[in-house]
């Protein structure tokens, strides 16, 4: 089978939808999907208007059907799609019905694999009752933990002849994995509906899939534990927020001097107010690349300034919070090193040794435990837990990406960032 690139249109408004598809088809899409949160917004009027626009394109209506799968197939083929997706996780009898009811009004049957509990075999029925293919599926919230589907692929591809298609984070490198691995049907998504020039994405990708070759991307890559400092330093402090259902930052917490980025695992530091014994100690606990945050009351005396953070400099620290005060502030400023804190005064306090090193503090109304992410810029200070790293650097690089195709779609002239989102129709009625 010659390998089939398809689209995925998952958005929730459907001129969004509609103009990016223009966009995917001029730059060589095969086929195009109404994604289930465009289906679930607009209907099936989504597949009508996307058969009206594109007539001789593969319309595929992705319903993951769970149940009352005759019905969902006829409504998908009479509103014009080519293919309906079923989910491998449904009942015998949910499949059988679809597959039946798409012989009998001509619409192609996937079955798409994804929490199935043994795909092979699942793989293995659904072909035998006349499925037209499978797809091996990870989904967004999975692809947010780090996982691929490449395995699962690969070991589908040896054990089984029906025809595959592969959905989850590809992009115009991993589309070559993915045809390595046997999937004939390449299904993408956030690479172009979230491209500020969705047609070169589309173009990109439809290069990588003829020649074989890797056509290569900084976005649309989903990090495990060991790229996690690369995706901080790439995010902003407001994508953390938005990514993890608008996670406050450290209230009161402010940087020192602007345009300066911070990002590294947390050495944290409990003082008395005005005590800065334990927080220079600190200093010589702390590994490059750390940052160290201080839990010193929210008030002063000083316990930082410029001769800590020169200090810091030489040992290669990433940079300093603090929740109380710190001074020598032109300084630190002409140094360049990235420091917030909540205030600022010229007297320090005295070095009584009070305190501890590398226990859990509360910092501007948050939570710190040594080894945390610490992320701060311009807007303030986010503490990421370390055993949610991954996962909210995954969510905050989706929001960068999405934000991407805003920014295009409201400098193109044509909108405002109301009308992309479409805030009135959006607007709470009732509770």
């Amino acid at each position: 089978m010659t390998p089939v690139l398809q689209v995925a249109l998952d958005f929730v408004d459907l001129d969004r939808a509609l103009a990016l598809a223009r966009e995917a088809v001029a730059g060589g899409a095969d086929w195009l999907e109404a994604g289930t949160p465009l289906i679930k917004s607009e209907g099936l009027d989504a597949v009508r208007r996307l058969r009206a626009e594109f007539p001789q394109h593969t319309l595929v209506a992705d319903l993951k059907t769970m149940d009352a799968g005759r019905a969902e197939v006829e409504i998908a083929a009479k509103a014009g799609a080519n293919v309906a997706l079923v989910l491998g996780v449904a009942d015998d009898g949910t499949l059988q019905e679809c597959i039946e009811a798409g012989r009998n009004y001509g619409i192609r049957i996937g079955v798409d694999l994804i929490q199935t509990a043994d795909p092979v075999q699942r793989a293995r029925q659904v072909a035998e009752w006349g499925a037209e293919y499978v797809i091996v599926h990870v989904g967004i919230d999975q692809q947010m933990q780090g996982e691929t589907p490449f395995a699962l692929l690969q070991r589908m591809a040896g054990e089984i002849e029906t025809p595959l298609a592969v959905a989850g984070g590809l992009n115009s490198e991993s589309v070559v994995d993915a045809l390595d691995a046997g999937a004939s049907i390449l299904i993408v998504g956030g690479a172009v509906t979230k491209a500020a020039d969705a047609t070169q994405a589309v173009r990109d990708i439809r290069k990588a899939m003829d020649t074989r070759t890797r056509v290569g991307t900084d976005l649309y890559k989903r990090t495990s534990a060991e790229r996690v400092r690369e995706i901080f330093e790439k995010v902003s402090t407001p994508n953390l927020s938005d990514g993890s259902h608008r996670l406050a930052c450290a209230e009161g917490i402010r940087p020192l001097a602007p345009g300066l980025k911070m990002v590294g695992t947390a050495v944290t530091v409990r003082t008395y107010p005005g005590d800065w014994s334990k927080p220079v100690q600190a200093i010589d606990v702390a590994e490059p690349g750390q940052v160290i945050v201080i839990d010193a009351g929210g008030c002063g005396p000083a316990v930082w300034g410029e001769l800590a953070t020169r200090s810091c400099l030489q040992r290669k620290v990433a940079g300093l919070v603090v929740d109380g005060a710190i001074r020598d502030t032109a300084d630190i400023r002409a140094l360049r090193f990235p420091a917030f804190s909540r205030q600022v005064q010229s007297n320090a306090g005295e070095p009584k040794g009070l305190g501890e090193i590398n226990v859990p503090i509360t910092v501007g109304g948050l939570s710190v435990a040594p080894g945390d992410w610490i992320v701060g810029d311009d807007d303030g200070v986010m503490v990421v837990p370390k055993g949610r790293a991954v996962e909210m650097a995954n969510h905050a690089m989706d929001c960068l990406e999405k934000e991407n195709r805003i920014r295009q779609e409201i400098e193109s002239g044509q909108t405002t960032l109301g009308r992309v989102t479409d805030l009135l129709r959006w607007d709470k009625t009732g509770r």
